[in-house]
C-alpha cells in the first residue's frame, strides 16, 4: 500500500478518534486535515500550495451559497413555532381528537410529530415541546413508559426526512456539488442540476410512508398490548374537538403549504420559501400571543396572498413604456396591499418583541434570534472545518482511494451502496449527523453517483439513514432531548428500550425505499421533469 494510502486512512481514523473523545467538530476537522498536511509535506507527500485554493472553496461553498441562506431561515421558523406555544395548542387539540380510541393519544403525537416536521424541521423542538406536553399525560393516562418515551423520540425524528428539513438542505448541497463533479469526470460538462427542491419533493413520499408505518405500530401494540397504550375517556364533545382541532390545525397547515407548495409548484426556489416561512411563523406567533391583533394581522396576511396571486397572473413590471389599464389597477392593488401586509408584520413583531417565553425570563423574539445564530454559527463553521479536511483528502489522493475502494467490493453498485448504508448507519450510534454529512457524504457520494446510482434516490436513502441516529444510543440526540424533559420517575433504560422497535421500523422504511426507488424519484419527475 502506498504512503498517501496510509496516510489518508490514518487521517480518517484519527477524526473519529478525535470526534469520539468529544473535541469540538469544526475544529476537529479543520486541525486533523492542517496537522496531517503538515506531516505530508514533511516527507514530501502534500503539496501546501494546494491551500491556496481554499478562500474560493470557503467563498463559494458558504459566502456566497444562495441554498444554504435557506438554513437560519428555517430555523427561525421552527424556533419561533415552539417559542410561541403553537405546536404545544397542535398536540392538546389532536390528542382530544383521538380520545377514546385505542393507541389514540400516540396517534395524535405521531401526526402531530409530522405535522411539526413539515412545518420546523427540527428535531430538538419537536421532542422537548412533546416531552413536556404529552409525556406526562401518557403516563398519567397508563401508558407504558417505555413504549410512550419511544413514540416521542421517534415522531420527533420525522422533521430529518419530511421537508422542509435542515438534513435535506445540507444534503442537497453536498449531493449536488458531488453530482457535478462525478458527471464531469465523466465527461458531461452540463449536467441536469440537482437541487434542494428535488430532494424535497423526493422525500416526501417515503416520509409519509414512515408515518403510516409509525401509526400502523401504535395500532398493532394498542389492540395486542391493550395494557400498553390504553385508550382514554373523552373530555370534550364533538363540536368543541372540531373547533379546537380547526383553530389550531389552520394556521400551521396554510404555513405548511405555503413553503412547501411554493416550492413543490416552482413557483419559489427553498431559499425564498424559507423567507416566506420565517415571515409566516412571526405572523402565526402574533396571532397565538396577541388575540386583540388577530384581525389586522389575518388581514395582512390575506393582502400578501393576493400580491403573490398578481404577481403570477399581471406583469407589476413599471419599466415598461406602455402600461395597460388592467396592469395598471393591478399595480396599484399591489402596491395598496404591500403596505398593508408591512403594517401587519410590523404589529407581529411587536407583539413578539413584548412576549416574554415561559420557560425563560428572554423576550421571545430575542430568545427565537439568539437560538437560530447559534444553530446557524455551528452549521457554518462546521462547514468551513469540513472544506478544509476535503482539500486536504483529496490532496492525498482520498477520493481514488474510496472509488478504488467501493468499485471493487462484490456485488458492483449494490454492494457499495449497502456498505456505505451500513457504515453511516454505524457511525450514528457515535456522530452527529451534521458531521456525518460533511464528512462521509463528500467522500463517497461521488463516487456513488459515478457508478450510476440516482442522485436524489441516494440522498433520500441517506436521510432516512441519518434519521435512525437521533434514536440510536449511546449518542441519540433525541434521547437525549427527552431525558433532558423527562420526570425523575422515568429511567433512561426505559427511554433507550422504547425506542428500539422504531430503529427496526426506520430499518424496515430503508429497505422498502431501497426496493422500490420511485418512491423518491417519482414525484420529482412529475412535479420537475
Amino acid at each position: 500500500m502506498e504512503i498517501k494510502s496510509v496516510i489518508t486512512i490514518l487521517m480518517i481514523l484519527s477524526l473519529f478518534g478525535f470526534l469520539l473523545l468529544g473535541f469540538p467538530v469544526a475544529f476537529t476537522l479543520a486541525g486533523t486535515a492542517l496537522l496531517f498536511a503538515a506531516i505530508g509535506s514533511l516527507i514530501g507527500i502534500f503539496d501546501f500550495s494546494l491551500f491556496g485554493a481554499l478562500p474560493s472553496r470557503i467563498y463559494g461553498a458558504a459566502m456566497t451559497n444562495e441554498v444554504l441562506i435557506a438554513v437560519p431561515l428555517f430555523v427561525f421558523m421552527g424556533v419561533m413555532l415552539e417559542r410561541s406555544k403553537v405546536a404545544a395548542e397542535l398536540l392538546e387539540a389532536m390528542a382530544d381528537v383521538f380520545s377514546g380510541i385505542k393507541g389514540g393519544l400516540g396517534i395524535s403525537v405521531c401526526i402531530v410529530g409530522a405535522l411539526l416536521a413539515a412545518s420546523t424541521g427540527i428535531v430538538g423542538a419537536t421532542v422537548v415541546t412533546m416531552g413536556l406536553m404529552s409525556l406526562p399525560t401518557m403516563l398519567k393516562r397508563g401508558y407504558q413508559p417505555a413504549f410512550a418515551c419511544g413514540t416521542i423520540c421517534a415522531s420527533g425524528t420525522l422533521g430529518q426526512i419530511l421537508p422542509p428539513s435542515i438534513v435535506l438542505i445540507l444534503l442537497g448541497d453536498q449531493i449536488s456539488n458531488a453530482y457535478v463533479d462525478a458527471q464531469r469526470s465523466l465527461g458531461n460538462w452540463s449536467p441536469d442540476p440537482v437541487s434542494v427542491g428535488d430532494l424535497f419533493a423526493g422525500s416526501l413520499l417515503p416520509g409519509l410512508m414512515l408515518v403510516c408505518l409509525f401509526i400502523a405500530y401504535q395500532l398493532f401494540v394498542a389492540w395486542t398490548k391493550p395494557e400498553f397504550a390504553p385508550s382514554a375517556p373523552k373530555f370534550t364533545d364533538d363540536r368543541s374537538k372540531s373547533t379546537n382541532l380547526l383553530s389550531a390545525l389552520i394556521p400551521p397547515v396554510i404555513l405548511i403549504i405555503a413553503v412547501l407548495g411554493s416550492i413543490l409548484a416552482g413557483i419559489a426556489t427553498p431559499t425564498e420559501a424559507a423567507s416566506i416561512g420565517a415571515v409566516g411563523s412571526i405572523l402565526l406567533a402574533a396571532i397565538r400571543l396577541s388575540p386583540d391583533d388577530q384581525k389586522s394581522i389575518y388581514g395582512s396576511c390575506i393582502c400578501l396572498l393576493t400580491v403573490l396571486i398578481l404577481a403570477n397572473l399581471v406583469d407589476l413590471r413599471l419599466g415598461r413604456k406602455s402600461i395597460p389599464i388592467g396592469d395598471f389597477i393591478a399595480i396599484i392593488a399591489a402596491f395598496m396591499g404591500l403596505i398593508i401586509f408591512a403594517w401587519g408584520l410590523f404589529k407581529a413583531i411587536v407583539v413578539t418583541c413584548r412576549q416574554y417565553s415561559d420557560d425563560s425570563s428572554q423576550i421571545i423574539i430575542k430568545e427565537v434570534m439568539i437560538s437560530t445564530l447559534q444553530i446557524t454559527a455551528m452549521v457554518f463553521t462546521i462547514l468551513i472545518g469540513a472544506s478544509i479536511f476535503s482539500l486536504v483528502f483529496r490532496g492525498f489522493g482520498g477520493d481514488d482511494l474510496i472509488h478504488n475502494a467501493l468499485s471493487q467490493l462484490p456485488g458492483g453498485v449494490i454492494g457499495a451502496v449497502i456498505i456505505v448504508m451500513l457504515v453511516m448507519f454505524i457511525l450514528g450510534f457515535f456522530l452527529d449527523f451534521i458531521e456525518i454529512i460533511f464528512v462521509v457524504v463528500p467522500l463517497v457520494a461521488p463516487v456513488l453517483l459515478k457508478m450510476g446510482v440516482h442522485p436524489v434516490w441516494l440522498g433520500v436513502m441517506m436521510a432516512m439513514n441519518l434519521q435512525t441516529s437521533f434514536l440510536t444510543p449511546p449518542f441519540g440526540f433525541a434521547l437525549f432531548y427527552l431525558r433532558g424533559v423527562a420526570p425523575s420517575s422515568v429511567s433512561t433504560r426505559e427511554i433507550y428500550k422504547g425506542a428500539l422497535p422504531f430503529v427496526g421500523i426506520q430499518l424496515i422504511g430503508l429497505v422498502l425505499l431501497a426496493l422500490f426507488p420511485v418512491l423518491a424519484t417519482g414525484l420529482p419527475k412529475i412535479l420537475f421533469n
